[in-house]
């Protein structure tokens, strides 16, 4: 009996042990095969179409990390993501940067907003935290319509040069561009599912699912929140910066508050909470806006639609439901 007693939690452990084993392999079996269709997608369709899911896919990922794993709804996400864009526009522009300085340049900026928008922020919970966030964000929208010296009021920073890599391969071209996209985007995957799955984001978790035990176990929660917040505000500046490049613009639409409800709705219909969600969520929206895009207005009714029916038929999400089914997290 003593030896059963015994190896009973051993067996159980060597079981989850194996189940999460078997969820890491799918992992990465799913971005192997993300990577493949990487390669294969610009000589199937449209490369701008794809770079342009690419980049809000990013901006879905980042945004994730903060509501989905850190458990903290924005409504000022497009204040990073805009910022970014005009930085990453003006850099490429006025100061004849190259392209990956042009986006380090549009990351470093979203960064530190993310630091001061955050420090701000985090001193409030729930619909308070939401709200103060949406009322910073507005504010750097009326500085960028007020400001056109620098972000060109209404008409935006046009015809943003692509330049070149390191200075030496010429980004002219869409498919060359493509890949460099390609590229940035695998990497801000990689880097949210090492974060997630580190103890820094096991942490969050924690945090959003329990916040006064995080605290009871001497967790400085604050300070841990501050830093998933600069994180995302980092990722979603890449994105920003990368979507500035490929379409050679920033407009005030990049920073409207629209924009902040976009990402909001990628990560819901994706699957929040999910490490592949919001880019399905991402492809799901975008394409949406391309192809119903002769509806005018009403393309706003139809994403409503959608929203109300992964609301009410499915909570998790497209990939939550897939995750559901196949009773692995995704």
């Amino acid at each position: 009996m003593a030896d059963t007693t015994t190896a009973g939690p051993a067996i159980l452990t060597s079981s989850a042990r194996q189940e999460e084993q078997r969820t890491a392999r799918l992992h990465r079996a799913i971005m192997l095969g993300i990577a493949v269709l990487l390669v294969v997608a610009p000589f199937v369709a449209y490369p701008v179409f794809i770079m342009k899911v690419l980049c809000f896919a990013l901006f879905a990922l980042a945004f994730n990390l903060l509501l989905g794993f850190g458990g903290l709804l924005s409504f000022g996400h497009a204040a990073f993501f805009g910022l970014a864009s005009y930085v990453s526009a003006y850099a490429a522009k006025e100061w004849q940067l190259t392209v990956e300085l042009s986006i380090l340049a549009g990351a470093a900026s979203a960064a530190v907003l993310g630091l001061v928008f955050g420090a701000i922020a985090i001193r409030r919970q729930g619909i308070y935290f939401a709200m103060i966030t949406l009322a910073l964000a507005q504010m750097l929208y009326f500085f960028a319509l007020q400001a056109p010296g620098i972000t060109g009021g209404e008409d935006g920073i046009q015809s943003v040069p692509r330049g070149t890599l390191f200075g030496v391969f010429s980004l002219s071209n869409d498919l060359a561009l493509y890949f460099v996209v390609a590229a940035i985007f695998l990497a801000g995957l990689m880097l949210v599912y090492r974060i997630v799955h580190s103890p820094f984001g096991q942490l969050c978790k924690a945090i959003r699912d329990n916040e006064p035990r995080a605290i009871s176990l001497g967790y400085h929660i604050d300070r841990y929140k501050l830093l998933i917040f600069v994180l995302s505000a980092t990722l979603t500046g890449v994105a920003g910066a990368t979507k500035a490049i490929v379409f050679q613009l920033a407009s005030l639409t990049d920073v409207h508050w629209s924009m902040s409800g976009e990402v909001v709705l990628m990560t819901l219909v994706g699957g929040l909470g999910t490490v592949f969600g919001p880019i399905a969520g991402a492809i799901t929206i975008v394409t949406m806006q391309n192809y119903l895009a002769p509806l005018g207005a009403w393309v706003t009714v139809v994403q409503g639609g959608i929203f109300m029916l992964c609301v009410l038929s499915f909570r998790e999400g497209l990939v939550g439901l897939v995750s559901k089914l196949i009773r692995r997290p995704l």
